[in-house]
Parts: structure tokens; sequence; C-alpha cells
């Protein structure tokens, strides 16, 4: 049920409506699959999701520090890009938030420009213009923020 409180910050309280993330061994098993089959074309083919463009972000892992690559929705911000942790609004943040905290020195590759770039998370005060860039590069965000009651996280790469 949506309250009014709820409807002024963007989340939902009820997501029947709205449908649920898939599991989580799928997306792990369909973002190996992309990081695959793109590195398999030479970064010619699978630069999209669903007609969206992905960037390909390489990133150290928090807990055991190798370093991994995978593919999340390209938002273009400056000379950077926005990194959207909403897990298509499942309840809590993806893995991959907590490796850009503890190592926010990152890599994004799209169609062939690759970026060293550093993440920081976005402050509640800079969010409110955020969201509209986000929304524009992936439609699905406005969904995903009724999907959940957490805030999600967006962290600003430059």
């Amino acid at each position: 049920m949506t309250t009014p409180d709820s409807t002024a910050t963007g989340a939902n309280t009820e997501s029947a409506d709205t449908g649920k993330p898939p599991p989580r061994w799928i997306l792990k098993a369909m973002t190996r699959t992309h990081v695959l089959l793109h590195r398999l074309t030479g970064g010619r083919l699978f630069n999209t999701l669903t007609g969206d463009d992905v960037c390909f972000v390489t990133m150290t892992g928090a807990k055991s520090g190798r370093r991994l690559t995978i593919p999340l929705m390209y938002v273009p911000h400056g000379e950077g890009v926005l990194l959207v942790a909403s897990q298509g609004g499942a309840p809590r943040n993806p893995v991959w938030y907590n490796n850009l905290v503890k190592h926010p020195d990152i890599e994004v590759s799209h169609r062939g420009r690759r970026m060293t770039l550093k993440a920081r998370l976005a402050e509640k005060d800079e969010k409110p213009a955020l969201w509209p860039i986000c929304d524009q590069n992936y439609a699905p965000y406005a969904d995903y923020r009724k999907r959940t009651t957490r805030d999600i996280p967006v962290f600003i790469c430059e």
C-alpha cells in the first residue's frame, strides 16, 4: 500500500503490483554469460541489454580482493558515469556495492572507450538532480525505486 509519505519519497510499501527482481543465481549467471560473450566478440557485441547501453565495470572484490568485471547500465555523467545499485529494486544492495565502497578505483569500458575512474556515493542532496539523468538512460530505474523501500545508492564515478 502506498502511503502519503512513501509517495513523496519515491518509496513504495507494496510490491505486489510492481513485480519481484529475479533470483540472485539467475542474475549471476546472466552477468557471467554477458561478460564472456562480450569478451569473445572483442567487445563488438553485447553492448546492450534490452536495447539500452551497458558498460563493463572492472573492480576489486571487497572480500576476495580479486579483480572482476560486471556489466551495468551505462549512464553517462560528465567525463565519467553514474552507477546505480538498484539490483532490480531488490530489498538489498547488490554485492558489487560493497566492492565500490571498499575499493573505489575502477575501470569502466563502454563501446571501446576505457576510463579509469574513482567511485563515490552520491550524497542525499545530490540524488534528486541525478535521478532524471539515470531514468533518461534507463527508464526501469523509476520502477525499481517503487519496488523497494530502501534508498537506492548511486555512485558518481569521475
